[in-house]
């Protein structure tokens, strides 16, 4: 999965997460809030009841015959009043002002609702009989009443909930776009970093040393970094070829002249039978240190690009052409061979030597990795993507799963599974793997132990 796309899914989850503790959160902060707010607005209205008290008297909200005042909603608008007066204090001196606030039934009319009350108990002057002033009257304690419907607490508390629900989705879904968006930006220089110079790339010399442009300082590390190790990755790259080349080049001479020396030694009429068999020992070991040395040669040539690719190459012919030639191989282990290459794909610019020498590899491997009697199918197929896909398949023992990625390093070998398996995989594949490349294209292998191995050349 993509940097990118895990980063946008951790921020959809993560605002996923944080909707819901806001659902969980929200409702009961918002009846917080709604209770502070009602009270504070029950305070601020017994202040503006005392200032009316204070500037008309407290005989306009009492009823002289009862003892007792209640004001309506007129008064307040959305609350009620009642101001009712108690016995004195029990000390016979007024005491200090007391207030709370709880939450109690009322009877407003003919129905009965639940109100939040502020109850207010402190001393008040009533002016004497006949008098509209409270001068000289002695204080007298009353209980001020100031409720506030619980429906409309609950109304403003639902009001909250929705706004402030309104507010975290919106706050959500711009935060989720502009997070997508940025990471989306921050992450342009790491998806030209492996476009431009790691995914297109098949050799350290294709590797493109064009610095990014980019003002994130990680990233520029990092492709600092990289190109440094290219540079060190292709000087020894080219230390590997230039030794290979030389080596080769120097073991060549001795090896043939040893071999000169072999089949002079030969036509001596002098030579005894015990010892003339030990020379043949001797030049069949030689035989075998030359065609190693000519196949490193042959490895650091192609990479060395000393070939010339300047031919149209038909798969089907040369493969017809390296079937000709192992036929005998084929027929001495009773081997079956099936070609089906429909349509026939000509390689464009290809070097037909090498090409042949790939697939000869292939089949060669084909028939000395197969068991007797078995088969070899050869099957050419157009891909999807527009190139064209050759499978060599076969029915031998089949490589272990942890052995496939040794088929193609030259510097390693392993030996093949199964009891009656040959010894191990030479230097075939490499050789075949470095063409492939040499034209563009890929190999790799496929097996499963016990059924098969199958060889898959693709080219773009």
């Amino acid at each position: 999965m993509r940097l990118e796309t895990k980063l946008g899914l951790f921020n959809g989850l993560s605002k996923l997460l944080l909707v819901l503790l806001g659902a969980l959160l929200i409702p009961p902060v918002v009846q917080r809030v709604a209770i502070v707010h009602t009270d504070q607005h029950l305070r601020e209205k017994k202040q503006l009841l005392q200032q009316l008290i204070e500037r008309d008297g407290l005989t306009q909200f009492l009823r002289t015959e009862r003892d007792e005042s209640y004001a309506d909603y007129n008064i307040l608008k959305q609350e009620y009043i009642t101001i009712t007066p108690l016995p004195a204090y029990p000390s016979g001196q007024a005491g200090p002002p007391t207030e709370r606030i709880f939450e109690e039934p009322r009877q407003v009319g003919q129905q009965v609702e639940d109100f939040r009350i502020l109850s207010y108990v402190a001393p008040l002057r009533v002016p004497a009989r006949g008098t509209s002033t409270p001068n000289g009257a002695a204080p007298r304690r009353y209980r001020l009443e100031i409720g506030s419907s619980l429906a409309t607490v609950e109304l403003l508390t639902t009001t909250l909930r929705r706004l402030a629900l309104w507010v975290l989705a919106a706050g959500v879904l711009v935060t989720v776009f502009t997070d997508a968006a940025f990471a989306h930006y921050s992450l342009g220089p790491l998806r030209e970093l492996l476009s431009r110079k790691l995914r297109s790339i098949r050799q350290p010399g294709e590797f493109s040393f064009q610095r990014l442009d980019t003002d994130t300082t990680d990233f520029r590390q990092l492709d600092d970094s990289l190109s440094a190790l290219m540079r060190q990755l292709q000087a020894s790259f080219e230390k590997e070829r230039e030794f290979m080349s030389n080596v080769s080049h120097e073991l060549l001479t001795p090896t043939s002249i040893l071999q000169s020396r072999f089949e002079n030694m030969l036509q001596d009429p002098t030579l005894d039978e015990p010892h003339a068999r030990q020379i043949v020992e001797s030049q069949r070991t030689l035989y075998r240190l030359r065609n190693t040395v000519r196949t490193l040669l042959l490895i650091a040539n192609i990479e060395n690009e000393q070939y010339l690719r300047d031919e149209n190459v038909s798969l089907t012919r040369t493969v017809r052409d390296v079937a000709e030639e192992l036929d005998d191989r084929r027929q001495q282990r009773e081997i079956e061979l099936h070609v089906d290459l429909k349509p026939d794909y000509v390689v464009l610019r290809a070097n037909a030597t090498l090409l042949h020498t790939l697939l000869r590899n292939l089949l060669s491997n084909a028939v000395k990795y197969n068991n007797e009697g078995g088969q070899i199918r050869v099957l050419g197929r157009p891909t999807p993507a527009g190139g064209y896909q050759l499978r060599v398949e076969d029915d031998g023992p089949g490589i272990a799963a942890e052995n496939l990625p040794l088929l193609f390093d030259r510097f390693r070998r392993f030996h093949a599974t199964g009891p009656k398996a040959p010894e191990g995989y030479g230097l075939g594949l490499p050789i075949a793997q470095t063409i492939a490349t040499f034209h563009h294209a890929t190999l790799r292998a496929e097996s499963v132990v016990g059924r098969g191995t199958a060889f898959v050349l693709e080219f773009a």
